[in-house]
């Protein structure tokens, strides 16, 4: 077995039956800001599959995304409990979606290579999302990142 594929089954275990020092690090996940950069990823395997590589231009932004449904307003005037429209209310993107567009929109100059989930409870979910430099040079000179950014040169 890779060992990508061994830190695959490690992760997939952690997850299932939250074990190790996963719990210290909930607590730490829960103190910290909701996005913020990392140094490095905590799911290599994932992290990897997704492009990652550990050199200038690659950066790792862990996002924090609240769960649930939407919270709307109650309504004021008079309406049947069943016509509110306050409960089971759902919105139509993935809380996966929300921490890639919210990272996009705070790194506009990075090109997002995708996401991955960390930990959820049940307040919050975070992500793990790969940006990329495409001006920084040795994104420019790395082959893979020229064919996956669409770029030639």
């Amino acid at each position: 077995m890779s060992a990508y594929r061994h830190i695959s089954k490690t992760w997939q275990g952690i997850f299932h039956e939250k074990k190790g020092d996963i719990r210290a690090r909930a607590v730490q996940l829960r103190k910290e800001p909701a996005m913020l950069r990392v140094e490095r990823p905590w799911r290599l395997d994932r992290a990897r599959a997704l492009g990652y590589k550990a050199k200038e231009g690659v950066v790792v932004v862990r996002m924090r995304v609240s769960r649930g449904g939407m919270r709307k307003q109650r309504p004021t005037s008079g309406r049947r409990p069943k016509h509110m429209g306050v409960l089971k209310m759902k919105s139509d993107v993935s809380a996966q979606q929300v921490a890639e567009r919210r990272v996009s929109e705070r790194h506009p100059n990075m090109v997002l290579m995708g996401s991955y989930p960390v930990w959820k409870d049940g307040i919050h979910a975070w992500f793990e999302c790969i940006l990329v430099d495409p001006e920084r040079a040795s994104i420019k000179k790395d082959y893979d990142y020229r064919r996956a950014l669409g770029t030639t040169g």
